[in-house]
């Protein structure tokens, strides 16, 4: 399960792990126009980590998604 926001400066989507137990925390990601940023509560810390992706990490990360195992470089169109 899923939710869509739309705030001021980012939209925020925040999955929701509904599957089998054990489930994981809550996961939200922060697009901004510059970065996106993705934040995980963790017990073990009572802290909240936070990973920021460039857009440019993004991208790469996205055409990861459908690559076999090797490595890539993107290059502008």
């Amino acid at each position: 399960m899923f939710s869509i926001e739309h705030e001021f400066d980012s939209s925020v989507v925040t999955l929701v792990d509904d599957g089998k137990k054990p489930l994981q925390e809550d996961i939200i990601i922060n697009a901004f126009a510059e970065c996106i940023t993705v934040e995980q509560y963790d017990v073990r810390t009572d802290t909240v980590q936070k990973v920021t992706l460039s857009i440019s990490q993004l991208n790469d990360l996205s055409a990861a998604l459908d690559l076999p195992e090797g490595v890539y470089q993107l290059k502008p169109k």
